[in-house]
């Protein structure tokens, strides 16, 4: 009878210490899914990063293969995506009208540029830059920088769209004396810092402005 009577007792001993292992391994197996899940989330990060940086750079290089000859005749510069255009090229000093040398060099820049537009679904960014000086009194055109740097962002914008490039496909900007690529040190630094950089943009997309802009109607309903 006493054998009996311990066996009873023993048994709920081990029930409740299976029980406990079970709700060991049980958790055990979920940090272990866990665990997994935030490898594979970590492991497709990454791998999207990497792809989008190949397909950046893939970018870059394609852009720069199709400037090829502008560039190897060193008329103009390509650095971090962005085509620079020295002043002196397009215009003169405080001027906003576009030389001669300047509207064959973008005549050329035109074909392979909207070719690489096209191809990639992308915009034209055309931004004007000034050196620090001001305005000099002769020029009652413009109060300031800003004016000069925006006007000949629009004069090459509109050469461009001129010589075949759709005008969807190309936009101005202007940042005035701000954003120098060197200080405005001396003479030849300022130059340098007169330009139009042309940059490539992804493309908005129109669908999601569409609902967005639906959205916005919808709630002010």
């Amino acid at each position: 009878m006493e054998e009996l009577h311990d066996d009873a007792q023993a048994s709920p001993v081990w029930a409740i210490f299976s029980d406990l292992m079970a709700a060991l391994v049980g958790i055990l197996v979920l940090v272990l899914v866990w665990v997994i899940g935030i490898q594979l989330e970590l492991s497709q990060s990454l791998e999207q990063e990497k792809e989008k940086r190949l397909a950046e750079e893939q970018r870059r290089m394609a852009l720069e293969q199709a400037l090829a000859d502008p560039l190897a005749s060193g008329r103009v510069t390509f650095r971090d995506g962005r085509i620079g255009i020295s002043g002196s090229v397009l215009f003169q000093i405080n001027s906003d009208q576009l030389q001669e040398e300047g509207e064959v060099l973008l005549k050329d820049l035109v074909k392979p540029l909207q070719l690489y537009l096209d191809q990639h679904d992308e915009m034209l960014m055309v931004s004007g830059f000034t050196d620090d000086l001001p305005i000099q009194r002769g020029n009652s055109r413009y109060e300031d920088n800003w004016g000069l740097s925006a006007q000949r962002a629009l004069t090459v914008t509109r050469t461009l769209i001129d010589q075949g490039m759709p005008e969807d496909q190309v936009f101005a900007a202007a940042f005035g004396p701000h954003q120098p690529v060197v200080p405005n040190d001396d003479s030849a630094a300022r130059a340098k810092n007169r330009r139009v950089e042309l940059t490539t943009v992804p493309r908005r997309n129109t669908d999601n402005i569409e609902d967005a802009s639906a959205e916005t109607e919808s709630g002010n309903g």
